[in-house]
């Protein structure tokens, strides 16, 4: 485990009207202000997406296991934003309900708001994260600058 200690910068406050892919307009906000590490909140509506729900195994590389959201739900979720080679790369993990039916997973396509959703976005200032393609899992992983990095014991 490493971790760094941030303090929390800016905030910033998003309302995606009906049919705004969500996740592309986190990144150009981050862009555009030049956030360079952030967290974020969702709450509201989705009406469309890909998202994996899992890896089909335990194997390196995974396989991820894909679902797509057709349809208007509830949704809630988290994510974070830090930098993968000059542009922001959004990392969103979600919960999707509609009537008894609730999916999870990781959003990573077509993130299409419905009717609203509302977006908390807290800029981290003082770490040292990017993205970086790991060699093992052949995915975009989070990665810390170790020399700004504390140690566990």
């Amino acid at each position: 485990m490493q971790y760094q200690i941030g303090k929390p910068g800016r905030i910033v406050v998003v309302r995606f009207g009906d049919g705004e892919d969500v996740l592309v307009g986190i990144a150009q906000i981050c862009s555009n202000e030049e956030i360079r590490a952030a967290s974020f909140n969702i709450v509201g509506g989705m009406k469309g997406g890909r998202f994996v729900v899992g890896p089909e195994g335990e194997e390196m590389p995974p396989i991820p296991v894909w679902r797509q959201l057709q349809e208007s739900h509830e949704a809630v979720g988290f994510g974070t934003v830090f930098w993968e080679e000059g542009r922001p790369k959004v990392h969103f993990h979600g919960v999707y309900g509609k009537r008894d039916s609730v999916k999870s997973g990781c959003m990573r396509e077509g993130s299409e708001s419905f009717l609203v959703l509302e977006v908390v976005i807290t800029e981290i200032l003082d770490v040292s994260i990017v993205r970086e393609l790991d060699a093992d899992s052949k995915m975009v992983l989070m990665k810390m600058s170790t020399a700004d990095s504390k140690p566990t014991r």
